[in-house]
């Protein structure tokens, strides 16, 4: 059961924003030379189509396509996004072909982190310093594929980042405990075999309680449960601090 309190968010805000400009970038990226795009994967953009995410392929594609049209290193977005692009695996609850019944059970669709869509490879730094909490190859279709989350502590406040969608190799010789350097390089975009069967992408997410969970934790809620999961992950900009780079 979450323990996570408004004044305890409200506690955590506070400390970001005082530590803000002490965060190493999670990925590499350099203003005035690159730019950074957002996307929107709700029902407002009306070019996802089920036909274009149902497919691994298609959806790399797409989005490979988006950020050439841009000229972007990176595309952003995601938080507090309701996602019908889910459907695509029976891990979130209900499938896109999945026929009405009298009361179906409420699917999870609810982003709660952040995506950072780029090249397989690209490096992922750890923001701060931190520990080792737990690692696994979450490897079911649709799922985050090699996972690692850390846990930090500022101002003797307790949080933990979590690093989904990796290349499996970035898992295979840690174990938990093991401190990690702020700026030290913990990790890499993963291809879709080993990330979850997902185009090219970090999910970055922040997490106040682990709620006793290992090497996984919900990317995706309930909407009708919105405002307890979004207490419990803040705004994952507090740290990737990415959005002011949209162009």
């Amino acid at each position: 059961m979450l323990k996570v309190t408004i004044a305890m968010k409200l506690q955590f805000e506070e400390i970001m924003r005082k530590h803000q400009q002490d965060f190493h970038p999670v990925v590499k990226f350099h203003a005035g030379k690159e730019k950074i795009g957002e996307i929107d994967l709700t029902a407002n953009n009306q070019d996802v189509t089920e036909e274009i995410f149902r497919e691994t392929e298609g959806f790399s594609k797409y989005i490979d396509a988006r950020r050439r049209q841009g000229d972007y290193k990176f595309l952003v977005g995601g938080y507090d996004e309701l996602r019908a692009l889910y459907g695509r695996s029976e891990l979130f609850g209900g499938n896109v072909n999945e026929s009405n019944t009298k009361s179906p059970p409420e699917p999870r669709r609810l982003h709660l982190g952040m995506d950072i869509w780029g090249e397989a490879g690209t490096k992922v730094y750890a923001p701060l310093g931190g520990m080792i909490h737990s690692f696994a190859f979450n490897h079911h279709y649709g799922d985050y594929g090699a996972t690692l989350i850390l846990l930090h502590q500022l101002d003797g406040f307790p949080f933990y980042t979590l690093y989904g969608h990796l290349s499996l190799r970035d898992i295979e010789k840690i174990s938990a405990g093991k401190y990690v350097s702020r700026g030290a390089v913990i990790a890499h975009f993963g291809e879709p075999n080993e990330n979850g069967h997902w185009p090219p992408h970090l999910h970055f997410q922040i997490i106040l309680d682990m709620e006793l969970k290992q090497g996984d934790y919900p990317g995706v809620c309930k909407y009708s449960e919105r405002q307890k999961y979004l207490a419990n992950c803040p705004d994952p900009d507090f740290i990737l601090q990415m959005r002011k780079w949209i162009a």
